[in-house]
């Protein structure tokens, strides 16, 4: 199977570095000006459009956020290529969501969303199917992991003794808000109640050490809490080793004759 990489960040690093047998890299897109970079991050060609891959890949697997999703992925599903992308989030914008669908229907491919850093999706997708689904997901974060996020807007995050909350609302306007905080809670969403139904609470906590992801679901089912303790890749503490686990994951179950 051959697969180019949308960015070269630590995420992209991880994936190119323990891809599955079978599989292969033929390139990378990225940024304007960050050809040489990521070509020394990835050992491999990088180029600024999927038209100039040097080989046409089976699948274009996304590692850099909502914008590398924008920028490459509505042009890769036009062309036929299916992409699997870690940038949940993005598909809060109902606009763009609309624009990736017609996309892969337009060139008979499909665009698949990796679980990232959490986990229980495929109970929550099987809860949907009943009845009076409600879901709530709060995200725990020590305060440094929220710099850079509009969590500075309204805490003071170097005196925090105490865990405040941040954000309360729907998963649909945590993942606007927190373009790059937020996407386990569109993916807790888009698997069960929904981005509009699910309800997100952000916490900044200085009494944690790593990030926190809990799930509650409740409905005709029954009910199930879940709870992930996540640990950064090495050497990089604002990307998380799941996500990137993940992506290996679903690139095995791709080739897999048994899947589950």
């Amino acid at each position: 199977m051959k697969i180019a990489l949308i960015g070269h960040g630590a995420i992209a690093g991880h994936v190119a570095a323990n891809l599955p047998i079978n599989t292969r890299l033929v390139g990378a897109l990225c940024r304007p000006g960050r050809e040489t970079a990521a070509r020394a991050a990835l050992s491999v060609g990088s180029v600024l459009a999927v038209a100039d891959l040097p080989e046409r890949p089976d699948l274009l697997v996304d590692c850099a956020g909502h914008a590398g999703l924008r920028a490459y992925g509505p042009s890769a599903l036009t062309a036929g290529i299916e992409v699997l992308s870690v940038s949940v989030g993005a598909l809060a914008d109902a606009g763009f969501c609309a624009e990736l669908e017609a996309a892969a229907r337009a060139g008979g491919t499909r665009l698949c969303l990796a679980s990232g850093a959490i986990g229980a999706l495929d109970a929550l997708s099987a809860a949907a199917m009943g009845q009076g689904l409600a879901v709530t997901y709060t995200g725990r974060k020590p305060p440094q992991g929220w710099r850079g996020s509009r969590a500075e807007e309204v805490l003071d995050l170097d005196t925090l003794t105490a865990p405040m909350t941040h954000f309360t609302g729907t998963a649909r306007e945590a993942a606007q808000a927190y373009p790059k905080n937020a996407n386990v809670a569109a993916a807790v969403a888009l698997a069960g109640a929904g981005l509009d139904a699910t309800r997100a609470e952000l916490i900044a906590d200085p009494g944690v050490t790593a990030n926190i992801h809990e799930v509650a679901a409740e409905g005709s089912f029954g009910r199930f809490r879940f709870q992930i303790e996540g640990m950064p890749l090495p050497g990089n503490p604002r990307s998380s080793a799941l996500t990137a686990l993940s992506l290996l994951a679903a690139l095995r179950q791709r080739q897999a004759a048994i899947r589950i």
